[in-house]
């Protein structure tokens, strides 16, 4: 009826309304080349989610107002995605919230206060949306924590941009704590003291004044390569998801990126991009890097746990183990098609190398070759470097094998972890136990990286540990040829490398092999560099 109506032409006014307001925080994040921009373009397509209007919708049709529909329909799929216990989807379903609180206030017009906090604040709570985040007055909030999400929920990785500590994912117990409570929280080590005394309050400022010093000495010399003393150089390069990061990932000295993500381009929409959406966005990102820096686009990585409308997935008892990555590609020929297509055409211009995710038998990968061969002599392109991602067992103990039909290898050591070592890296209990620096990773890793030198191809580092300070050296030891890392911490990583003697990182990788647990393997490191993690 007509009040149904004008109910939907409410809803469409608002979410028009959050639309606009979001496209210009996006440009003003641009300007500032500062991060968060990413996380707004990926707000910018929630809000376009065709599942999200059609359910209000649906709910609007049954006489309900806008505002009411539109309240059950974002509450509906945040809470389906935050009961899958998986740290990716909860940090999904906290986006979803904060774009639905958007709308919502557009609907009824009322804007939310912001809070006012004392100088030298630490914010403490349940959950918070990047909207909250980005929205604190730094002048006054130090830190942040939150008993819920992850290392890579969207408010860590914002927080990690505004150079502001947070720590998440913390006991409820900090929820208890009296307004006022003098804290010390380091997001270095991980710990939240309560009440320190005046001589801890005095080492705190003379840390903090010699990592501020540090960090504008390794922003100083980005662009300096990333050298050991003894004159081995390895390549630093970016992980990104989108153009705005590959802009950053070079202003931060970065030489080019190690794993492009191109899920942004499927997520939240109807259908699948065309092949020609998809080469217009490598091309952005190509013309960020310009022709001399390589960058890697990874094929599309889906699966049970973060499925597409329009891509038949069945929902799995675990996804983990089932339909993803190349799995998906391979099953569904058309849309991998599309894709590669679109990866050969912006090979033309640019240093491109593609990339297949959790390749798990010899056969996919030939098969995965062999698809692309067909359309790349359709096309009449140019033959671009092919890698594996090395994030199953498999793959690194047969490495020699790959290494005959790949020109290099990338090792996803968040997923190689949780495959070796059994334990879901979102679980909510164990996640906590899952540790990159596992021998047994190293192992693999050593295999692998053997492997591939045998049959000179390259082999980089695109997970977790290729940012961890303790990492670095039993990486470069081991012989790994590249360290792909978050945009933030290029110009630490490569300062560190800059520290690093390679001999002295061979000895090193050679007793962490030894070891029995990851714990001994970490006691090991301080022992080489004493300044590279600040101790506790």
């Amino acid at each position: 009826g007509q009040g149904a109506d004008s109910e939907r032409a409410r809803l469409k006014a608002a979410i028009s309304q959050v639309k606009e307001s979001l496209t210009n925080l996006i440009g003003e994040a641009k300007k500032k080349k500062d991060p968060s921009a990413s996380i707004f373009e990926a707000h910018l397509e929630l809000v376009d989610d065709p599942e999200l209007f059609e359910s209000a919708e649906s709910a609007i049709g049954k006489g309900k107002s806008a505002g009411y529909a539109w309240d059950l329909s974002f509450n509906r799929v945040a809470a389906q995605l935050a009961s899958l216990n998986n740290q990716l989807l909860a940090a999904r379903a906290n986006d979803v919230r904060d774009v639905g609180r958007r709308v919502a206030q557009a609907l009824s017009g009322v804007k939310e206060e912001a809070l006012v906090f004392p100088e030298g604040a630490v914010l403490v709570a349940e959950d918070l949306t990047p909207s909250d985040v980005a929205g604190l007055d730094q002048s006054r909030v130090r830190g942040l924590c939150t008993t819920t999400g992850g290392a890579t929920s969207h408010v860590a990785i914002l927080a990690r941009s505004l150079d502001l500590p947070a720590l998440v994912g913390m006991e409820e117990a900090i929820l208890g704590l009296p307004n006022g409570t003098p804290v010390i929280i380091d997001a270095d080590q991980g710990f939240l003291r309560l009440n320190p005394s005046a001589a801890e309050l005095a080492d705190l400022q003379t840390t903090q004044s010699k990592r501020a010093e540090r960090k504008k000495a390794e922003y100083a010399a980005r662009e300096e390569s990333a050298t050991t003393t003894d004159g081995h150089r390895v390549e630093i390069v970016a992980n990104i998801k989108g153009a705005s990061e590959a802009k950053r990932a070079v202003e931060m000295g970065g030489e080019g990126a190690g794993l492009l993500r191109t899920e942004f381009l499927f997520m939240n929409r109807s259908e699948a991009p065309t092949e020609e959406e998809q080469f217009e966005s490598y091309r952005a990102i190509a013309e960020s890097f310009g022709p001399k820096r390589t960058f890697v686009i990874r094929t599309l990585d889906v699966g049970g746990d973060k499925p597409l409308s329009y891509l038949p997935i069945p929902k799995e008892e675990n996804p983990f183990l089932g339909e993803r990555g190349i799995r998906v590609s391979l099953r569904n020929e058309e849309s991998f098609r599309a894709q590669l297509r679109a990866i050969l055409r912006v090979g033309a211009i640019a240093n491109v190398h593609v990339m297949y995710p959790m390749v798990a038998a010899l056969h996919e990968l030939k098969r995965a070759n062999a698809i692309l061969e067909e359309e790349r002599a359709k096309l009449g392109a140019r033959k671009i470097p092919v890698g594996v991602m090395v994030e199953v067992p498999s793959v690194a103990l047969l490495a020699s094998h790959f290494a005959e039909e790949a020109d290099f290898f990338s090792i996803g050591s968040n997923d190689l972890t949780q495959y070796t070592v059994a334990i879901d890296r979102g679980h909510p209990k164990l996640a906590a136990e899952v540790d990159g620096l596992d021998p047994s990773i190293l192992i693999l890793i050593d295999h692998a990286v053997k492997a591939a030198h045998a049959k000179k191809k390259w082999v980089g580092v695109c997970g977790g540990i290729a940012g961890d300070p303790q990492a670095v050296p039993l990486l470069i030891g081991l012989g790994v040829d590249e360290l792909s890392v978050s945009v933030p911490s290029i110009p630490a990583v490569k300062a560190q490398v800059r520290s690093l003697t390679k001999l002295d990182c061979e000895a090193l990788a050679a007793r962490a092999l030894k070891m029995g647990t990851a714990a001994e393997v970490r006691a090991l490191v301080p022992n080489l560099d004493p300044s590279a993690k600040p101790s506790a």
